[in-house]
This record gives structure tokens, sequence and C-alpha cells, in this order.
């Protein structure tokens, strides 16, 4: 999997390429998914993220992450397409770190791997698919070496 990292607004202490690549190939890998593709996440500002969360999701505000998956038109071949793109508020996910007493690592970390789990799927509108994703989002975590993000 490539992944292109885009960075539209500054941050301190922002995560390197490798270490996106390496949690969003975790949960890639722990879903035993095949990917071959690119990833696109792209660390944005809350004005940029109240603009895609209401232009796409038809909500007000900034958000942590929004995930766009890839979507081939009829007809393209399956080989190599993108997983899609991640859009994460880098200012949400500062504040929400301090305000639920976790590391920035973790917090990015954890916003890259339900990402990409929306990526591949998975989502929490009810509450047994949210307890399944919860669940595969720590047992990755862990395999990172973070806490479980909901305990």
């Amino acid at each position: 999997m490539e992944l292109v990292l885009q960075q539209a607004v500054e941050v301190d202490n922002l995560p390197d390429e490798a270490q996106f690549r390496l949690w969003a190939e975790r949960a890639v890998a722990q879903l035993g998914a095949e990917v071959l593709g690119e990833l696109v996440v792209r660390i944005v500002d809350e004005a940029e993220s109240a603009e895609l969360n209401q232009q796409y999701r038809q909500k007000s505000g900034s958000t942590n992450v929004l995930s766009f998956p890839f979507e081939a038109p009829p007809g393209v071949p399956v080989e190599e397409l993108p997983l899609g793109d991640l859009a994460i508020c880098a200012p949400v996910i500062i504040r929400e770190a301090q305000q639920q007493g976790k590391t920035e690592a973790a917090h990015w970390a954890h916003m890259v791997v339900h990402g990409v789990l929306h990526l591949l799927g998975l989502d929490h509108i009810d509450p047994q698919e949210a307890e399944n994703m919860e669940a595969k989002e720590a047992g990755i975590l862990a395999s990172l070496g973070f806490s479980d993000p909901y305990a």
C-alpha cells in the first residue's frame, strides 16, 4: 500500500509518514484485507474539516476523521485501486487527546485505524456494528502498543 501524506495545516509533533503507514497497514492486515493501491491521509484544519463534514455528511462543524472510500467506476480493473482518502483534523485530534487523557500519538493512531476500518467497510451506525468495530480497533491498537481507546 502506498501512503500519500498531505499536510494542509502546520502541526507540532505530527507523527511522521512511517507511523501513519504502520498504523494503516496494521488495520488492513488485521482485517485480512489486501490493499495494493494508495491511501491518502490529509491533515486538515477545522475549517476544511467542517466544510467536508457539511458537504459529504450534511453535519455542521469539524470532526476528528472523515473517510472517503474509493469507488471504482464500472469497467475499471480492481488491481491497485486506491483504498480511499482520510481527512484528519489536527486541532480536533489534539483537543480530544487532552480531553480524553491520551497521548497525541495514541489518538492519531486511533483515528487512522478508525478511518481505515471505515474505508474497508466497517461502520458503527447500530450498536452491534459499533461493538464489533470498537473491538477491532482496540485489538489493532493493542498490537501497536496503545491501550484500549474505549476503556
